[in-house]
C-alpha cells in the first residue's frame, strides 16, 4: 500500500508541475500565472476537487509516442465554490505543448460541461492555448466541435464565462464567441481567427498580434470582449465579482445580497441633473449610480459602443440589468454597435431571470449612409426584438429624449413594458421640434417667425410627458429625486410575474 501511495503522489507532482519548471519560469517571465495558481486565485480556499489528473493524450503520429506524456495534457478540469457557489472550471496550461487542444484535453472540458449542465452551475474557461494540436490533426478539430456543440445546449442554460488569459486562435476562439462574457488581460492575451503571418501573405497588411486581436482592439474596436484588465490577478477579481451578480442557472432567481441601503433613498442632486437646455449632454453613469444599492455598478463592455450603458446592479440586495442611453456620446443615438451590445445583454437578463432597467434619452436612430449601408434598419431590429421577446419584469425611466421608433425601442410600454415612468423633463415625440414644424409646415420655411412660433406650439403639445400619460403610455410622472424609490417598489410588484411567449422551437432573431 506503501508503494502504491508514494506512486501516486509522485504522479500526482508530475501533473502539478504540467510542462516542468523551466516552462513555469518563462510563464511567469511573461507576467502570466499558471494554470493551477489561477485556478486557486479565483475559487474559495482548498475548494479546488481536480477531476482527469492522470489523462493522457493517444497520439501515436509524428513521435509524440515516443515523446513525453505528461498528466492531464494540457487542461486543469474540476469544480470549486466562488463565495460558497459552486462554480466548475477548466484552465488551459500553456507550459504543456503550448496548451494546445487534443482529442483527450476536449474529452476533459467536455466532462466538465455535462455535469456543470446535469447540476446547473456555471461554467468558468481560463483560455490559455496555441489553438489545435497538429500532431492530432481531424481529432483535435473535433474535440473543438464538441466543446461548440456543448456551448450552444448550455447557452440560456448556464452561465458560461470565458476569461482569455494568454493566445486564442484560429478554431479555438469560436467557444468563447458563443459564451455569455469575454475577459481579456492586456498585453498577454489576443484573439484572431488568423494570424499576422496569415494576414500579411493573403491580404499583405502589416500588423501585430496585440493590433489584431488584443485586449484593447476587442474591447473597444470589434466589440468580442467585454472587459480588458491589467493582469491575471485584477481579471480573476473581477471575474469572481461577476459571479457574485449572476444566477447558477436559469431556473434559479438572481441571487440576493443584504444591503444597508433603503429602499426610498432620495437624492435631491437628481433633480437638477437633466440641464434646461436639451441639446446640453449629462452623464447618464451619474444617474445609474445614485439610483442602484451603494453606488456599485458593474459595468459591461465599457469602452465598446459608449452611446449604449449597459451592467450589473442590485436594487434592494437583488441583480438587475441596467440598459441606458448615455447623452454624452452621439447624443445618446442608437446605432448599429450600440444595438446589438444591448440586445445581447438583454437576451441574457431575460435568459437568466434578471429584470431589465431602462433609462432613456435616446433622440433617434443614427442617420448617414455608412449606418444605411451596414445595416441599421436590421440590427436596429434586434434590439427590438430583444425588449419584445423579454418576459422579466422590464422597468423603464424616461429621463428626457424618446423620440421616434427609438422611443419603441427603448422597453415601451407596447413592448409589454411593466411599468414606464418618466420624469417631468421627458419629451416624447415622433421627432424634435424644429425637425417636426420644418416638415409639418413646410410652406412656411422662408417665414422664421412664425416657424419660430410653431416650433414653440409643438414644444408645448409633445415637449412634455403628459401626452403620453394620458393615453396609459407612460404610467407615472415621478420627480427625479424618487427614481429609486419608484424603480425599487416596481420590482418589488413585479417579483413573482409570470409571463410566457407562445410556444415555438424558436424565434427568427434578424441576426
Amino acid at each position: 500500500m506503501h508503494d502504491i501511495i508514494h506512486q501516486l503522489e509522485k504522479k500526482r507532482d508530475a501533473a502539478r508541475l504540467g510542462g516542468g519548471q523551466k516552462r513555469i519560469d518563462a510563464q511567469h517571465k511573461k507576467g502570466k500565472l499558471t494554470a493551477r495558481e489561477r485556478i486557486e486565485l479565483f475559487l474559495d480556499p482548498g475548494s479546488f476537487e481536480e477531476w482527469d489528473m492522470f489523462k493522457e493524450h493517444r497520439c501515436t503520429d509524428f513521435g509524440m509516442d515516443q515523446g513525453e506524456k505528461i498528466p492531464g495534457d494540457g487542461v486543469v478540469t474540476g469544480y470549486g465554490t466562488v463565495n460558497g457557489r459552486l462554480v466548475f472550471v477548466f484552465s488551459q496550461d500553456f507550459t504543456v505543448f503550448g496548451g494546445s487542444l487534443s482529442e483527450t484535453h476536449a474529452e476533459k472540458i467536455c466532462k466538465i460541461m455535462d455535469h456543470a449542465m446535469k447540476v446547473g452551475a456555471p461554467v468558468i474557461g481560463l483560455n490559455d492555448s496555441g489553438g489545435a494540436r497538429i500532431q492530432e490533426g481531424v481529432a483535435s478539430l473535433g474535440g473543438y466541435a464538441e466543446v461548440f456543440q456543448r456551448n450552444v445546449l448550455a447557452s440560456g442554460v448556464i452561465p458560461q464565462i470565458s476569461m482569455i488569459m494568454g493566445p486564442c486562435a484560429g478554431g479555438a476562439v469560436y467557444s468563447p464567441a458563443m459564451t455569455d462574457f469575454i475577459f481579456m488581460v492586456k498585453d498577454s492575451s489576443y484573439m484572431f481567427v488568423t494570424g499576422p503571418d496569415v494576414v500579411k501573405t493573403v491580404t499583405h497588411e502589416e500588423v501585430t498580434a496585440e493590433e489584431l486581436g488584443g485586449a484593447v482592439t476587442h474591447n473597444t474596436k470589434s466589440g468580442v470582449a467585454d472587459l480588458a484588465f491589467e493582469n491575471d490577478v485584477e481579471a480573476l477579481t473581477y471575474l469572481r465579482r461577476l459571479i457574485n451578480f449572476l444566477p447558477s442557472n436559469n431556473r434559479e432567481k438572481p441571487p440576493v445580497q443584504p444591503t444597508n441601503d433603503p429602499a426610498d433613498r432620495m437624492d435631491y442632486s437628481l433633480d437638477t441633473l437633466v440641464p434646461d437646455n436639451p441639446n446640453k449632454p449629462y452623464d447618464m453613469k451619474e444617474l445609474i449610480i445614485k439610483v442602484v444599492d451603494d453606488c456599485d455598478f458593474f459595468e459591461i463592455q465599457p469602452d465598446y459602443a459608449k452611446n449604449i450603458v449597459i451592467g450589473f446592479a442590485r436594487m434592494e440586495g437583488s441583480t438587475v440589468g441596467i440598459v441606458a442611453n448615455q447623452p454624452l456620446v452621439l447624443a445618446g443615438c442608437l446605432d448599429i454597435k450600440s444595438s446589438i451590445k444591448a440586445a445581447r445583454f438583454v437576451r441574457f437578463c431575460d435568459a437568466f431571470n434578471i429584470p431589465v432597467v431602462t433609462f432613456v434619452d435616446v433622440p433617434g436612430f443614427m442617420p448617414g449612409t455608412a449606418q444605411e449601408y451596414g445595416g441599421i434598419i436590421k440590427h436596429g431590429a434586434k434590439l427590438l426584438y430583444a425588449y419584445a421577446e423579454c418576459t422579466v419584469p422590464k422597468v423603464t425611466v424616461i429621463t428626457r429624449k424618446a423620440y421616434g421608433g427609438a422611443y419603441d425601442v427603448m422597453s415601451s410600454k407596447h413592448l409589454r413594458g411593466d411599468v414606464n415612468l418618466a420624469w417631468p423633463s421627458a419629451e416624447i415625440a415622433v421627432m424634435g421640434p424644429k425637425g417636426a414644424v420644418e416638415i409639418i409646415f413646410r410652406e412656411e420655411k422662408n417665414d422664421p417667425e412664425k416657424l419660430a412660433q410653431r416650433e414653440a406650439e409643438y414644444k408645448a403639445k409633445f415637449a412634455n410627458p403628459f401626452v403620453a400619460a394620458s393615453r396609459g403610455f407612460i404610467d407615472d410622472v415621478i420627480m427625479p429625486h424618487a427614481t429609486r424609490k419608484r424603480i425599487c417598489r416596481s420590482l418589488a410588484m413585479l417579483k413573482d410575474k409570470k409571463l410566457e411567449n407562445p410556444w415555438r422551437k424558436h424565434g427568427n432573431i434578424p441576426l
